[in-house]
């Protein structure tokens, strides 16, 4: 069993919902990234996505492109990526770890050795957005044998004859995107949200993620009272960028976490 479930259900009991954090993988450098990552748990993200830097990523906005070219340029590879989340679980055993990004790199890295790399540095489930259920096969089910969740995304546009697709052969959680578009670019509106995810809680068992457009404490709360978590990124990856360079970048980055997970927290309070 990986680590996402009993976190949710630790959540389910606290009587709360959860804040997943997002930042790319090596962004600004790996030293800096990989002293964040370890403060992350600290400043209240009860999971992490991390980013896998690629060249072309379609789903993403401009904030977290630009953090996975600067990680690119900086030198981060998958398997440094992976690296950097075995050197995290030396420090942190509970906290459930996400790879999110593009099949590519992982194909190019060979996905039997990926998942067997990934696994044993304490990878918990993969996210992986150019891949649909008809191609399940090629990543998903070696995936879920392996013992790490493949989460998929649900967005606006998923209808109810879709839905079964996207839901069949995952675990984790469901991952609902707010918003139609790439990450980043507008704030998703919490009755659209609210109604969307009663709608996805009558079709599974599965706790439900939201994520894009979430950037402040408030929209957190309101996404915390409604769904089984808020997922932050490009609010996050546009802090760390406005301190490259600077004193203070982790502090910075840490600091808006522990926002945020204040305005999760006291969602239902």
């Amino acid at each position: 069993m990986s680590r996402i479930a009993p976190r949710f259900a630790e959540l389910k009991k606290a009587g709360r919902a959860g804040l997943v954090t997002y930042l790319t993988c090596g962004d600004p450098d790996a030293a800096t990234f990989a002293a964040l990552l370890a403060k992350l748990p600290g400043a209240g993200a009860d999971l992490i996505e991390i980013g896998m830097p690629f060249s072309d990523p379609m789903a993403d906005g401009p904030s977290i492109q630009a953090a996975g070219l600067r990680a690119l340029k900086a030198g981060m590879t998958l398997e440094k990526t992976i690296a950097i989340v075995k050197k995290f679980r030396a420090g942190d055993d509970t906290t459930p770890i996400v790879l999110m990004g593009y099949y590519n790199p992982i194909y190019r890295y060979g996905v039997p050795k990926f998942l067997t790399d990934a696994k044993a540095a304490g990878v918990d489930g993969l996210i992986v957005v150019d891949l649909p259920p008809e191609h399940d096969d090629e990543l998903c089910l070696p995936a879920k044998a392996a013992g790490i969740d493949f989460i998929r995304l649900a967005t606006p546009t998923t209808d109810d004859k879709r839905l079964p697709a996207v839901l069949n052969n995952i675990s984790g959680f469901l991952y609902y995107v707010a918003i139609a578009g790439i990450t980043g670019t507008r704030s998703a509106a919490i009755d659209g949200v609210a109604s969307a995810v009663a709608r996805l809680r009558k079709h599974t068992s599965l706790p439900v993620a939201v994520g894009f457009g979430i950037r402040t404490p408030q929209q957190a709360a309101e996404i915390g009272r409604v769904a089984d978590a808020a997922v932050v990124g490009s609010a996050l990856v546009d802090r760390l960028a406005a301190h490259i360079g600077k004193p203070g970048l982790v502090d910075a980055v840490l600091a808006d976490v522990s926002a945020l997970a204040q305005g999760v927290r006291g969602a239902r309070a």
